[in-house]
């Protein structure tokens, strides 16, 4: 049963995935996510319902235009995939199933977020802004679905928490990172406290452990200078996204080793 579940997510992974790529590219850009419909980037053709099917259709077109023949960004394909995948994942393994009200919406926006950090080295408010308010909602509803109100008011104080302690990090180390990490860390402690304080310091934790690995191997690839600004976003979203599909296992794990 979890397996059909899974697939049926994968499925639904795939079209949010495709939405994805609109928000990804006409949001930083401010443009409306609804109008005009898909156009190619290079010739502005409209795309056809054939040629706009997530992942087969990049394949299929080898990865070209079929109007002019102009090259279809990678990144199509492989955010649509890694959006099946991540809900795909989320619906075989987070419990209980209500909890996935708030989870799928999360994931979707963090796959957004690390696209566009990745490329422009921002996070729109545009996103992130609407994201922690929907949260609030969503991780609301699905409290009173699930554990109680207790979880809720625990995710809204590690959420307080999370803003006030990377808004500290922020007036320390300003090139370190920017206030919209520090609004991106409101939404992901809102996320991790509804399952727990473990949860939040797992998750933070994954994501500065990855994010000093990642910026000393692009020190030593020279793909980036001690000076250089290197987004962060995106292990934040790692971290969390670590942290609510497998966090309990991690603390778990910390906790036993303690124990010896």
């Amino acid at each position: 049963m979890s397996a059909i579940i899974g697939v049926a997510a994968g499925l639904g992974g795939l079209l949010f995935g495709s939405f994805a790529n609109v928000v990804i590219h006409r949001v930083p850009r401010k443009e409306s996510v609804v109008r005009p419909g898909s156009r190619c980037g290079s010739c502005g053709a409209p795309i056809a319902p054939r040629d706009n099917i997530p992942v087969v259709s990049w394949i299929l077109l080898r990865g070209r235009c079929r109007s002019c023949g102009a090259g279809i960004s990678i990144r199509y394909p492989v955010v649509e995939a890694l959006t099946a995948a991540a809900f795909a994942l989320a619906a075989i393994l987070i419990e209980p199933a209500t909890d996935l009200i708030a989870y799928l919406p999360l994931l979707w926006v963090l796959i957004v977020l690390s696209a566009i950090d990745l490329d422009l080295k921002i996070l729109p408010n545009r996103i992130v802004v609407p994201s922690l308010a929907a949260g609030v909602v969503l991780v609301g509803v699905a409290a009173l679905l699930g554990p109680g109100v207790g979880a809720w008011v625990r995710a809204l104080l590690a959420s307080a928490v999370s803003f006030g302690a990377f808004t500290i990090l922020v007036l320390i180390s300003p090139r370190g990172m920017g206030m919209g990490d520090v609004k991106l860390a409101a939404v992901l402690g809102l996320a991790m406290g509804y399952l727990g304080w473990a949860r939040v310091f797992a998750g933070f934790f994954v994501a500065f452990a990855a994010g000093a690995i990642g910026g000393v191997l692009l020190l030593l690839g020279r793909r980036a200078g001690l000076k250089s600004q290197i987004p962060f976003g995106p292990y934040l979203a790692l971290g969390t996204v670590v942290s609510v599909l497998w966090g309990q296992g991690i603390v778990d794990l910390w906790l036993g080793s303690q124990a010896l």
